[in-house]
């Protein structure tokens, strides 16, 4: 049986973030029965290069019949591409977990989510992750092609949806371990699922796809269907983005996806498609690493009725600020946010007081870290996702501050 509780987005506009859900055992992965689909899906498990870290360069605009290529980004550089926001914060349903921006890294022609006790979070486990939020289609292929270096800290690759949850679909997620993955499809207001499990050595290379239409939703490794639904009643009608995460379940009961020693998740690329308005005449628009891709992260969770800063929250003010330092000079624009929605409902100035902390603590922060040439500018917002009780993990979510930082 899978286990699901919603967990807090760090990005603009939206305030929920996605959950792992317990993994079927592998040893339910023996025979699939679901009839596959039989289009050729070889392709789409990239163009074979020596000079990438997997061996296997994104695969080609004609790669997916049917489709075109809509994104492209093989990571190199230094930095995120622009349309991808990081995570930080405890995560909503989970209160074991933490991410942090710096387990997030760009380099060697690789994205790295990284697991390990972090002395800046007094030692513990600290995870990574993002989503490339706000680029939400109705309808797509997204490939990753991905590893794992060791068993720890559960990684998901999935689709979420830009408003209300669920639906979800969970195209890669390994539960922790290294010798399988599952597939989820979450569905309907009750939150329905539909699973499907693989045995397949995670910490090799491979290339992990969903290919996501009105009819079915077709899950594909290294250009091989393994699984499907193709049920349309169950399959989402609205908009989804595509999110890689790490995320620890020490806390749970009981506790799995527990790391005892440091674990990664390296994604060498990600290739998405969206359907052809025609039979042909496919485009290709590739997204390169930018320089001045802008930074999105969230300070969470403030207390409620409250805007005092508690040693979590000076802690992703202290990340925060060392990630700006590496911008050099850089605008930032805080956001303070207040669960106003909730019953009872926080005062619309919260929002504004939480800013005007994180203000102050983040320019205390920036000059010890002897960091010129930032300038901060602070407003408030009432919640953009409606909770209706202050006592749930997704009231906690709200209550936050949004920094978006420009270099």
């Amino acid at each position: 049986m899978s286990v699901v509780t919603m967990f807090a987005f760090i990005i603009i506009p939206v305030s929920t973030n996605p959950t792992g859900a317990l993994p079927l055992p592998v040893s339910l992965a023996a025979s699939l029965t679901v009839a596959h689909d039989s289009s050729d899906f070889s392709q789409t498990i990239g163009t074979p290069d020596a000079a990438e870290p997997s061996g296997y360069a994104p695969p080609t605009s004609t790669a997916l019949s049917g489709y075109q290529l809509s994104y492209s980004t093989d990571f190199t550089g230094t930095r995120l591409p622009a349309g991808w926001g990081v995570y930080t914060g405890v995560a909503g349903g989970d209160p074991g977990s933490q991410w942090a921006a710096s387990h997030v890294v760009v380099s060697g022609g690789e994205l790295q989510l990284n697991t390990y006790q972090d002395p800046a979070y007094n030692n513990e486990w600290v995870n990574g992750g993002l989503c490339q939020c706000g680029v939400a289609h109705v309808y797509g292929a997204y490939f990753v092609r991905s590893r794992v270096t060791g068993p720890g800290s559960t990684q998901v690759e999935l689709l979420w949806p830009s408003q209300g949850w669920p639906p979800e679909i969970d195209f890669d997620e390994t539960g922790g371990n290294t010798n399988g993955t599952t597939s989820t499809l979450h569905y309907s207001s009750a939150n329905s699922m539909v699973h499907d499990s693989l045995t397949i050595d995670m910490t090799q290379w491979h290339t992990w796809g969903v290919i996501w239409s009105p009819s079915s939703v077709i899950y594909t490794v290294d250009g091989t269907v393994w699984a499907q639904v193709d049920i349309p009643a169950d399959i989402p009608s609205q908009p989804m983005w595509l999110t890689i995460q790490q995320q620890i379940w020490c806390s749970a009961t009981p506790a799995w996806a527990c790391p005892t020693a440091p674990d990664s998740t390296d994604v060498d690329w990600v290739a998405e498609y969206v359907p052809s308005p025609t039979s042909s005449g496919a485009t290709t628009t590739t997204t390169t690493t930018l320089e001045s891709a802008p930074l999105v992260v969230s300070v969470r969770p403030f207390g409620e009725n409250s805007s005092i800063l508690t040693a979590n929250l000076k802690r992703e003010i202290t990340d925060l600020a060392r990630r700006i330092a590496s911008y050099g000079t850089a605008d930032v624009t805080l956001t303070g946010y207040d669960a106003s929605d909730t019953s009872p409902p926080e005062s619309p100035q919260l929002g504004w007081a939480r800013a005007l902390r994180v203000e102050v603590y983040l320019r205390h922060k920036l000059a010890d870290l002897k960091v010129k040439g930032v300038t901060i500018s602070i407003k408030s917002s009432p919640s953009d996702v409606p909770v209706t009780s202050s006592a749930t993990p997704a009231a906690a979510a709200v209550r936050r501050v949004v920094a978006l930082v420009r270099s």
